[in-house]
């Protein structure tokens, strides 16, 4: 069993956030810090539009942190950068992720509306070994990672 334990740092009115955190999710650890980059910030409607856009390959992710060898995307730039990527399995976990806060926001009583991502973190979650078949008989093991991924909502003007 995980132990469920957040990790931001400043103080936060619990009258007024919703927290939800997801642990060992199936998703890059880059593509996630990434995304809380971008979005934190946000209102959730706008946010989520976004993560939508992205599973429809309308708008890309920008990358500014892991931006080895990937190519430039057509069109204006966003956050100072061309360079982007479409990651689904990211954009969905984050999607439901902030579901899920949306549902304990709304189980407080908050006006949904109003909230705006005020936290997201992303750390590294276990590594679980896999293994590749090459050939007929040899094979290699490969690690398969994960992420610990949270965020807070909270109710803004």
């Amino acid at each position: 069993m995980v132990k469920k334990t957040y990790n931001i740092q400043e103080k936060i009115k619990a009258k007024i956030s919703a927290k939800a955190i997801k642990k060992n999710a199936n998703i890059s650890l880059k593509y996630a810090t990434e995304l809380i980059r971008e979005i934190k910030g946000m209102k959730v409607k706008r946010a989520q539009e976004f993560l939508q856009n992205i599973l429809d390959k309308k708008e890309f992710l920008p990358l500014k942190k892991y931006v080895k060898k990937i190519a430039h995307r057509k069109g204006d730039s966003k956050s100072g950068t061309k360079t982007g990527r479409y990651p689904e399995k990211v954009a969905k976990a984050f999607f439901e992720l902030i579901e899920s806060a949306k549902a304990n926001a709304d189980y407080k009583g908050l006006d949904i509306e109003k909230l705006f991502i005020k936290h997201g973190f992303a750390s590294m979650g276990y590594s679980k070994v896999g293994h590749q078949p090459k050939g007929k008989i040899g094979g290699k093991p490969r690690n398969k990672k994960s992420a610990h991924i949270e965020i807070v909502l909270q109710e803004g003007k």
